[in-house]
């Protein structure tokens, strides 16, 4: 579609005009955070939004302080860094370019602003930010700290995919689930105290007995090879004068998985350890460190096994009351021995936390004919359980969370990953409550065994539940974007997707919460659109570019799943489709975010992917992998069956090197050019192999196979048109089902998104006779599932196969940005219209501000209102050509403020605000 634009209507300029001082700045961040503490990088970068209830405000110069105190800042002293006024309308992605910033400290900072008629806002409340520890000697002699020490013959990394059976004695060993303590006292006033910590695989950390923060399974997992996250704490106050404890239990995560249960892998880096580096400031102006080393003890902790695969166990019997605070005798305890530490680099995480992000009650408790009790939660999710339960000393209770259950209603671990349970055996001291603290699962149901719900008949004394929680955990990310229209059956499918997409996003994106957990790279880019409109990701996208250069093997190959605990065969190692989000999501992170550093820091990384492609393909064709994973053909699913693998491969890596052209560009990079022919010749050779030109028909005509090489570029100009006629066709031809997988989905929406095909798109999902999203809906699904069946023998809480999420926001609620924009500077909002649908309401917080855009149709006529934030701009396409009939904000627009374009839709330039616009419309 080509649009000729209008000018901004002349009444909204005149309103900009006035001479009036309605201009402020909030939501101000430092590396994309609001006041973070403990971030890596010495140069951060600054960005803020802007607040007017005008319309049409752009920024035209700003100006930044930074010192460090915020009486310093109150007199207008930027003792650390005073840009000066900077003619610049960069409202994000400043770079620090002050002083030399020093390791650990704290530093405030404010802003101010002028606009484009050079009116001058106030300056920003402050804020602030802290640096993390720099390098090794920040640490000031801190020491890695362990109960146990692994033997260096019986270290196992890369782990092992499966049981592990035939390793011998290498990890058979159940490691010790220690709990460390440190005793000190601090002899002045405390004016700021800062803890830097790391525990190995997980920790919980205590300071006189209060936890100082929230997080669940810190620190993200890692290869702990190369990479070691580290978390930073504001403990002021959980500090007095006086005696102090520091305290903290540590789990195994993924740093060790012994052949206990149910484990996708076994692995072991070594024995649970944590490294603390506490830094108290002083009133007087003196400062004191304490650190881990050999005067810290430490004994067992009451959680007797714990696994990430395989759950938990704790014994309540084993308690020592009163450890985590001063005056407890700990002189039965051992002194900690000292390890060589992991190997890799200690790193401030600066991904949002995994917390507890929602509860759940109960929906339907009922008894089973074993006498076990199961526990219905209504919600497929990821997380863990909370009991409260009172019986007697020595009683234990085993808790067997699932997904799905037997036909005799027992819990069904079939397809999750089995066995897995929770136990608790009870000390008999009243009511006792109790969760996990280092494992996780994916659930609905939950059967008891050993306990008795309060107010069930209970004869044989075992100990009785007062109440079982559901307890979610996700990564604590913000929500970004939000979804509303008039069908209850897309609302559900919203909600389906974002359950699959919730119960994933944790320290990697995971395919599932339960059997794997592992970081599957396909996903991370074919469904980042989606998560992107859902939840701000840029952190946790920021986190997987750096698993992914961990990951990167010697000769260039970027394997499927990053972190690479364990080194799976084949395609499930290698194949393209999931390698190459190596070279595509440092690109979107730049389209979302403005980041042009990730391609930067990333170029190396691609530069090798592409070349180990170019070294497994023959004539530029290549042929491994998974290919369209999951589509639906008449065999079992799994590797492609519609679409040839050498197709998808092929096209991905056409697109990987035509990506790296641009980031050449934008990078001034010499490559360019090189790989502009390099990516042609892929294009040519892509063509010659698999396009019929008489029928312009790509290969076999599948969903995938016509539409991917649409998306990525490799048609001829001329041969678009008809090549995406018979896309339609062929869908239209086939009953308008879901054929396509994990991989083409994507490409399928987005094809017919960009074709204006919604119609066809809503008729392919408004459903549920046939294997789709309606579909499993139908069968009782509540999260999205592996298979577009939802068939039992896989997962029924997967991430893949979401890819009309993105379609919500980019398809009916028409939210983009134009070819040329980054981070949403400018906006092009095109809704798409459907004739089932009454209304759509989308809005999404991008970098500058919330866009939204909402339509409601009567008949003929359709009102939306459309939101822009300030200092960016927006083209709105109107779906008519009956420009006479528009209204803006209650007013009839000028004759040449609105121009048709060649397929009667009408093109209109917004600043920015918030407008009502109206017309007729005709399908």
């Amino acid at each position: 579609m080509k649009l000729v634009f209008g000018i901004v209507f002349t009444v909204f300029l005149l309103e900009s005009c006035a001479p009036q001082v309605d201009i402020s700045t909030n939501r101000l961040t430092v590396n994309f955070k609001e006041n973070p503490v403990g971030i890596n990088a010495k140069a951060p970068l600054f960005a803020w939004q802007i607040v007017s209830s005008q319309y049409n405000v752009r920024q035209s110069a700003y100006r930044i302080l930074v010192a460090e105190t915020p009486e310093d800042l109150s007199g207008d002293n930027g003792s650390v860094w005073d840009s000066g006024k900077i003619n610049s309308e960069e409202s994000i992605n400043i770079p620090y370019q002050g002083k030399a910033l020093s390791a650990g400290n704290r530093y405030c900072w404010k802003v101010k602003i002028w606009d484009e008629n050079g009116l001058e806002s106030s300056w920003s409340e402050i804020q602030w930010w802290q640096n993390g520890l720099f390098s090794s000697k920040d640490w000031q002699g801190a020491k890695w700290v362990a109960a146990e020490l692994l033997d260096e013959d019986l270290r196992l990394v890369p782990g092992i995919h499966g049981s592990g059976d035939d390793l011998g004695n290498k990890a058979l060993q159940r490691p010790v689930v220690p709990q460390f303590r440190k005793q000190f006292e601090l002899k002045k006033g405390i004016k700021h105290a800062t803890l830097s910590i790391s525990g190995l695989g997980h920790y919980v950390v205590f300071l006189n007995g209060k936890k100082p923060s929230d997080s669940f399974l810190a620190p993200g997992w890692t290869d702990y090879d190369k990479t070691v996250f580290y978390n930073t704490y504001d403990v002021t106050p959980f500090l007095k004068s006086g005696n102090n404890v520091l305290g903290a239990v540590v789990g195994n995560g993924f740093f060790n998985i012994n052949r206990e249960r149910y484990c996708k892998l076994v692995i072991a880096y070594g024995m649970p350890q944590m490294i603390a580096h506490l830094q108290v400031e002083y009133t007087d102006g003196t400062s004191e460190t304490i650190v881990t080393d050999e005067s810290w003890k430490t004994a067992p902790s009451p959680i007797t096994f714990s696994s990430i695969y395989a759950g938990e166990d704790y014994d309540a019997t084993l308690e020592q009351d009163g450890w985590k605070e001063t005056g407890f005798d700990d002189k039965s305890w051992e002194s900690v021995k000292i390890s060589r530490g992991p190997g890799g680099s200690l790193v401030a995480e600066n991904d949002y936390p995994l917390k507890e992000m929602e509860r759940i009650e109960v929906k339907l408790v009922s008894k089973l004919a074993d006498g076990s009790f199961l526990y219905d939660f209504g919600q497929n999710a990821s997380g863990i359980v909370q009991l409260s339960v009172k019986g007697k000393r020595g009683q234990q209770i085993k808790l067997w969370p699932a997904e799905l259950i037997n036909t005799d209603s027992t819990a069904n671990q079939k397809a999750s990953g089995a066995p897995y349970y929770f136990s608790y055996t009870l000390k008999g001291d009243g009511v006792e409550t109790w969760k996990p603290e280092f494992t996780y699962y994916g659930f609905r149901y939950v059967q008891v065994e050993g306990g008795v719900p309060a107010g069930e008949e209970n004869a044989g004394e075992l100990p009785q539940i007062d109440q079982l929680t559901f307890v979610h955990t996700r990564n604590s990310s913000p929500t970004n974007g939000t979804f509303e229209c008039s069908s209850e059956l897309l609302n559900n499918i919203h909600e389906l997707i974002d359950w699959g997409i919730r119960s994933n996003y944790q320290s990697v994106l995971s395919d599932c919460p339960h059997r794997e957990k592992l970081g599957w790279l396909e996903q991370s880019f074919l469904m980042g659109q989606g998560v992107h409109f859902r939840y701000e990701n840029y952190h946790l996208y920021r986190k997987l570019v750096a698993d992914m250069m961990d990951a990167q093997t010697a000769d260039g190959l970027v394997p499927d799943i990053a972190p690479e605990y364990v080194e799976f065969l084949g395609g499930f190692r290698d194949s393209p489709e999931w390698g190459s989000a190596a070279v595509i999501l440092p690109y979107l992170l730049f389209k979302w975010y403005g980041d042009k550093q990730v391609i930067d820091e990333a170029w190396p990384m691609m530069v090798r992917y592409v070349e180990y492609l170019k070294g497994k393909s023959q004539g530029h064709i290549l042929d491994h992998g998974l290919g369209d994973w999951f589509d639906l053909g008449p065999e079992s699913p799994g590797k492609s069956q519609l679409t040839p693998i050498s197709l998808t491969a092929t096209a991905i890596y056409y697109y990987d090197v035509k990506l790296m052209a641009k980031m050449a560009k934008l990078l001034k990079k010499q490559e360019e050019r090189k790989l502009h022919q390099w990516a042609e010749e892929i294009r040519s050779a892509f063509n010659t192999k698999f396009f019929d030109a008489e029928t312009k028909v790509y290969s076999t005509g599948s969903q995938t196979a016509m539409a991917m090489p649409l998306c990525v570029g490799i048609p001829e100009e001329n041969d678009r048109a008809k090549i995406f006629e018979n896309l339609v066709d062929s869908i239209i031809a086939g009953n308008k089902a879901l054929t396509a997988g994990d991989v083409g989905f994507h490409y399928l929406v987005e094809a017919l998104t960009r074709g204006g095909a919604a119609q066809l798109m809503f008729d392919m999902i408004n459903r549920d006779d046939v294997p789709g999203y309606g579909y499993q809906l139908k069968k009782g699904a509540t999260a999205l599932t592996e298979s577009w069946a939802a068939l039992e023998v896989v997962s029924n809480n997967h991430l893949m196969l979401g890819h009309v999420m993105e379609w919500f926001y980019t398809g009916l609620g028409g939210i983009g940005q134009a070819e040329d924009s980054k981070a949403y500077k400018k906006i092009v909002i095109e809704p798409q219209l459907v004739n089932d649908l009454t209304f759509v309401k989308t809005s999404f917080q991008s970098p500058y501000g919330l866009i939204r855009s909402q339509w409601e149709k009567s008949g003929s006529d359709i009102q939306f209102e459309i939101e822009i934030p300030h200092n960016t701009a927006a083209t709105f396409v109107l779906p008519t050509g009956n420009v006479s009939a528009i209204i803006v904000n209650g007013e009839k627009p000028a004759a040449n403020a609105l121009h048709k374009t060649e397929e009667e839709k009408t093109g209109l330039l917004l600043g920015s605000g918030v407008y009502q616009i109206s017309c007729k419309y005709q399908n």
